[in-house]
C-alpha cells in the first residue's frame, strides 16, 4: 500500500477502506498478495453480478483475442457487436415484449445517463429533469444535477441546473404516497416547477441507502408521466442485471419505460460497457451527433453475448437469485426479529439488501470488524448508515451464508459495545417517522 499512499490521488475511496493488495479472485472470493482469502460483498459496486473470472466467460473473451479479432474499433459494425445486438434482441427485449434501439454510449454509467437526459430534451423540447431524494445517477456535470446527495453535488465546482427534486417513496413515512405530491406539483402552475422532459428514477436506490420502492408506487409514476406527456427513464444501472431477480429491476412492476440506462453488470466481467435502450420514435440523433472514443468497446461485446446466453436463454438462473435473495433476506430478518431489530432496520429488494445502522460511524464500525473477519463489504446512504449486501448473484448458499454470519457477528460485538443510551438514540433514529423527526 505504500506505493498507493505516495503516487495515488487522495481522491481514492475503496483501497483505503479494504488496506490490501489483491492479487486473484475467482467467484466470490479475492485473494490478497499475503494469501488471505476475503469473500466479496462488493462485487464491484454491482458490476460483477456473474462474479470474478466466471469460466464461461472468460473461455469466450480468451478465444476472441486468441484470434485477433477487433478490440477497438470506435462504432464500426464488428462480428462482436452485431452478436451482442442479435443477444440482447432474442434473449432480453423479444421475451419481454420490449421495442427498444440499442445506443452505445461511453464506457460508465454516469455517459448513459448523460445521454439519456440529453435526448430527452432534445425529443421533448423541454430542460427540466424530476429526480428523487437520495437519488444517484453519477458524478460527471449532467448526471450529478439529477444526483442528490450534496457530498457529490458541492464538489463540482459549478451550479446543478435543469433539475427539481422531489421526495422518493418512503421518504416523508409510509404513509404517505409521494407520487400524488409530485402530480399535484405538476399540475400547479405555482409549484415553481417546470413541466420537465423526463423523470429520471431509481427502482431500488443503491447509493442511496437501498431505499426500495414498492411496485404501486412505481406503476403510480408511470401512469404519471403518461398522463402528463413526460418521458420517464429507469436508470437500471446498479440494479439491472439479475441484482432484483429479474434481468431489469421495473419488470415486476410492469413497466415499458421510455428510456432505460444499463451499465456495471452488462459486460458480465468487470469491463467497461454501457448503453441506453430507448423506444424507437425518440431515436432522433443524427449520426455522430452523441459521441465516444470508446462506445465500442468489443471484449465486452463478446463477454456480454456469453453473459445473456449463458444465463438468460432460457435457464433457472432467476429463479436461483429469488431463492438467495430469500436466504439473504430471511436470515437478516430472522437476527432483526431479537435484540438487534430495536436499533437496527432491514431495506431492499431480492440480492440487494441493507442494514440500516442510523449512523455512518457505527455502518462503518461494522464492515471494518467484517472485513477482520475475512468479508469486503461497504456502506451506502446519505451517511453511510445502511450495510450493503450487493454479493455476486453466482455465489454458492454455503458462501452467501458465511458472510451474513459474519456481519451479525460484527454487529453482535458493536451492540455488546454500546451504552444502553446509545442503543436508546439509535433507535429514535432508526425507527422513527421521518415527519415526526423533523417536527
Amino acid at each position: 500500500m505504500k506505493t498507493i499512499d505516495r503516487l495515488e490521488s487522495e481522491v481514492r475511496g475503496y483501497c483505503r477502506s479494504f488496506p490490501k493488495e489483491f492479487a486473484r479472485a475467482e467467484g466470490a472470493t479475492l485473494q490478497a498478495t499475503d494469501g488471505r482469502e476475503y469473500l466479496d460483498f462488493l462485487a464491484g459496486a454491482g458490476t460483477l453480478n456473474y462474479g470474478h473470472n466466471h469460466p464461461e466467460l472468460k473461455k469466450a473473451l480468451l478465444e476472441y483475442v486468441a484470434n485477433d479479432q477487433v478490440v477497438h474499433g470506435l462504432d464500426m459494425a464488428t462480428e462482436a457487436k452485431v452478436a451482442f445486438l442479435e443477444a440482447l434482441e432474442r434473449n432480453i427485449l423479444l421475451p419481454r415484449g420490449l421495442d427498444y434501439k440499442v445506443q452505445f454510449t461511453g464506457p460508465t454509467g454516469t455517459n448513459a445517463v448523460e445521454a439519456a437526459l440529453k435526448i430527452a430534451r432534445r425529443v421533448t423540447g423541454r430542460s427540466n429533469v424530476i429526480s428523487f431524494t437520495n437519488g444517484f445517477h453519477g458524478v460527471s456535470t449532467g448526471s450529478l444535477a439529477v444526483t442528490a446527495n450534496s457530498y457529490y453535488r458541492e464538489r463540482s465546482g459549478l451550479p446543478a441546473l435543469g433539475s427539481d427534486f422531489v421526495p422518493y417513496d418512503g421518504y416523508l413515512g409510509e404513509k404517505i404516497d409521494t407520487t400524488e405530491i409530485l402530480d399535484k406539483m405538476l399540475g400547479d402552475g405555482s409549484s415553481g416547477i417546470s413541466k420537465p422532459a423526463a423523470v429520471i428514477v431509481e427502482t431500488v436506490q443503491g447509493e442511496g441507502g437501498i431505499n426500495a420502492a414498492s411496485l404501486e408506487w412505481l406503476q403510480n409514476l408511470q401512469d404519471i408521466c403518461r398522463r402528463r406527456e413526460i418521458l420517464l427513464i429507469v436508470d437500471d444501472i446498479q440494479m439491472g442485471c439479475g441484482r432484483t431477480g429479474s434481468f431489469f429491476s421495473f419488470s415486476d412492476a410492469e413497466l415499458e419505460p421510455d428510456i432505460v440506462t444499463l451499465s456495471k453488470s452488462l459486460s458480465g466481467y468487470g469491463l467497461p460497457m454501457s448503453l441506453v435502450l430507448m423506444k424507437p420514435e425518440l431515436d432522433t440523433w443524427k449520426p455522430g451527433e452523441h459521441n465516444g472514443t470508446f462506445r465500442g468497446h468489443n471484449l465486452a461485446f463478446v463477454t456480454a453475448r456469453r453473459a445473456l446466453e449463458f444465463f438468460w436463454d432460457g435457464s433457472d438462473f432467476a429463479d436461483r437469485v429469488q431463492e438467495k435473495g430469500a436466504i439473504l433476506e430471511g436470515k437478516l430478518s430472522d437476527f432483526l426479529e431479537g435484540e438487534a431489530g430495536k436499533t437496527i432496520s432491514l431495506r431492499g429488494r431480492c440480492m440487494i439488501q441493507g442494514l440500516d445502522m442510523g449512523t455512518g460511524e457505527r455502518a462503518t464500525a461494522i464492515t471494518r470488524k467484517a472485513f477482520e473477519k475475512g468479508l469486503i463489504i461497504e456502506t451506502s446512504g446519505s451517511e453511510g448508515q445502511v450495510v450493503k449486501f450487493l454479493a455476486p448473484l453466482t455465489i454458492s448458499d454455503e458462501e452467501l451464508v458465511r458472510g451474513i454470519d459474519i456481519v451479525i457477528e460484527s454487529t453482535e460485538e458493536l451492540l455488546a459495545e454500546e451504552t444502553p443510551a446509545e442503543q436508546k438514540e439509535f433507535a429514535r433514529i432508526v425507527h422513527e417517522d421521518p415527519i415526526l423527526v423533523e417536527a
